[in-house]
């Protein structure tokens, strides 16, 4: 069977949930049998390869412009998987589902896995919102197969658009590796369990700035440091802004990293936070529990479902409570937790995946 996948700006090592999700998802896939070519956004791709791990990569051009890119290169995409005459399209998030009325005219079977609203991102105006939901309701509508990442987003397509058959299909995380070398941490100028840790793109919705006033405000620090890992997509006012407040403050930026040096950090850090104001199902919540860490995440819906204690949650948006409990996790130290992990295994969740495509031939 062959899957052409679209609607992510692609992998490997290419910042993003989305993309994180299917560099993890589709290398599984492929391991079953499964012909995938995955196509990838030029204007991202910083390497030569045409697979990775058993998926074929083919690299198409898109306007580096927020409000088009996906529109148009979904639209690009479509039109190859009819060109290669593909089994299914497999379309990534609200905004590429404009795309899948187009695809269904073209006779293409359509697999649509909706990641969260994303009308709900601070980054959109008025005109790019409306658009996004349009998305959200030509995926729930035509697609053939609907996946939704969680419990939330699948009561948002039964109540909204009357879609009761998706596939409630969670993200997942790796496995840990656990790392002794410090020599990352070093260059950093930090020490093991005495920084905080936060990872994800710089946009507004991520609340990164929040997070920066929230320690700053702090009384007692104790020699702690805070440390934020990501970047922005488009280096826009927001960005600018956030790494210009980092700096003043004295936050520790360490720039879009994967790999070792991510698992570096996961494995030292004191503590997790996540102050987002917006999230589908959040993979670096879930990689930092994968690690044992202590976590603190704002207590909008898609965080709530991972079901942590409510002394992991504080009030989204509100700076006293956010430097409360971040006071208290320097107060309490690092201490290894427990999370129960079991929904948010890759091989699961791929095994779940091929179902959905295997479906197509009853």
């Amino acid at each position: 069977m062959k899957i052409v996948v679209t609607g992510t700006r692609g992998i490997p090592h290419i910042l993003g949930g989305i993309e994180t999700h299917c560099e993890e998802l589709f290398p599984r896939i492929a391991a079953k049998g499964y012909d995938v070519t995955i196509i990838r956004r030029k204007n991202y791709v910083q390497d030569q390869l045409t697979e990775y791990k058993g998926v074929k990569l083919l690299d198409l051009p898109a306007p580096h412009k927020k409000a088009f890119e996906a529109i148009v290169h979904t639209l690009k995409a479509v039109h190859q998987a009819k060109k290669h005459r593909t089994d299914i399209v497999h379309i990534h998030a609200v905004g590429p589902a404009l795309v899948v009325p187009y695809a269904k005219l073209l006779g293409l079977k359509v697999v649509f896995t909706h990641h969260g609203a994303d009308y709900d991102r601070d980054k959109w105006g008025k005109a790019a919102k409306m658009m996004l939901r349009l998305g959200e309701k030509w995926g729930s509508k035509y697609a053939d197969q609907v996946i939704v990442i969680s419990e939330g987003i699948h009561t948002i397509l039964k109540t909204e658009y009357n879609r009761t058959d998706a596939h409630v299909i969670y993200n997942g995380v790796p496995q840990p590796v656990f790392i002794s070398d410090l020599d990352y941490l070093n260059s950093l100028n930090i020490q093991s369990r005495k920084y905080l840790f936060a990872m994800g793109r710089f946009v507004p919705e991520k609340n990164f700035h929040r997070l920066i006033q929230a320690f700053s405000s702090l009384s007692e620090k104790q020699d702690y440091q805070l440390v934020i890992a990501g970047d922005a997509d488009f280096e826009d006012e927001y960005a600018t802004g956030l790494k210009k407040l980092a700096r003043e403050k004295g936050v520790v930026l360490t720039g879009f990293i994967k790999g070792r040096k991510l698992q570096t950090l996961l494995n030292n850090a004191a503590a997790f936070v996540l102050p987002s104001s917006h999230e589908g199902l959040p993979i670096a919540l879930l990689e930092a529990m994968s690690y044992r860490l202590p976590v603190l995440a704002s207590d909008i819906p898609a965080n709530l479902e991972v079901n942590l204690p409510c002394d992991n949650y504080f009030k989204t948006n509100n700076l006293g409570d956010l430097s409360a409990h971040l006071q208290q996790l320097i107060s309490s130290g690092y201490h290894e937790v427990s999370y129960a992990m079991e929904n948010y295994d890759w091989d699961v969740i791929a095994e779940q995946t091929a179902q959905v495509y295997q479906a197509f031939k009853l």
